[in-house]
């Protein structure tokens, strides 16, 4: 597993000739720090990493609030229909995410959305996935919490806030996790919905990178490990609630 991102930290540091050698070499003659240096220059790098700290930090937000409310509406409250509801939620996840790209498309268009940040985080505002993480967790809470609540005359929203909120931190935490990797290495749908280099994610700025007469791969592995690295370091201060948010998803 490590192997890949090793080879992909080395061949940053190297020549292009070095980088297409035929047999391969491991470790660079000279390290190329440069590298980085072009990397930043060839393409508006730090407008990229705005852009995607700026719709990562929209959507983890997005649907923690929206899929945390929805998942309690599904454990917690009676009323009619919700099986049949929710069914239908978690049918969005039987359907590949290519089928609705041209409908999703579609109403971004019409919305006059294109080339805009809101095209890429408005439709990354909710998940299915979100809404049965934390169902799960509202669901091992026990019911005893909520009668005491409603006895002491809270409602549905003071009880969602109050009690059972903080009493899925870990959930949170594994659903902010998982939305920001998936916002982060997002490709195919910026590359749909913007052209403008002012308004390219990282994922879809690095890939202007290919395609090209002559792709310089040091300079594109350069560009890679810099935009992957805030999600490696999120992940090593987080690795903990992540494993406990993930281990408690099906206990009840």
């Amino acid at each position: 597993m490590v192997g890949p991102f090793l080879w992909m930290l080395l061949t940053s540091f190297k020549t292009l000739g070095e980088a297409t050698q035929v047999p391969p070499i491991i470790f660079p003659k000279v390290f190329q720090w440069k590298n980085y240096a072009d990397a930043t220059v060839t393409l508006p790098f730090f407008t990229f990493y705005w852009n995607t700290i700026i719709t990562t930090v929209a959507k983890v937000l997005g649907q923690m609030i929206l899929c945390s409310i929805a998942a309690y509406a599904f454990a917690r409250i009676e009323f009619p229909g919700r099986n049949v509801l929710f069914v239908f939620c978690l049918s969005v996840l039987m359907v590949p995410s290519q089928v609705y790209l041209l409908p999703q498309f579609l109403l971004i268009r019409d919305l006059g959305w294109l080339n805009s940040l809101e095209a890429l985080i408005v439709p990354g505002l909710f998940s299915a996935f979100g809404t049965f993480l934390l169902r799960q967790f509202f669901l091992s809470l026990p019911k005893e919490l909520e009668e005491s609540a409603k006895l002491d005359g809270c409602n549905h929203i003071q009880i969602y806030f109050h009690i059972m909120l903080p009493l899925i931190k870990p959930g949170l935490i594994a659903l902010a996790i998982f939305t920001a990797l998936w916002s982060w290495n997002d490709l195919m749908w910026p590359l749909i919905v913007n052209s403008s280099p002012e308004k390219m994610t990282l994922s879809a700025g690095l890939a202007s990178l290919q395609g090209q007469n002559m792709t310089h791969y040091p300079i594109l592995m350069a560009g890679a490990l810099l935009a992957i690295l805030p999600m490696i370091v999120l992940f090593m201060f987080l690795q903990k609630q992540f494993v406990e948010g993930i281990s408690l998803t099906g206990s009840k």
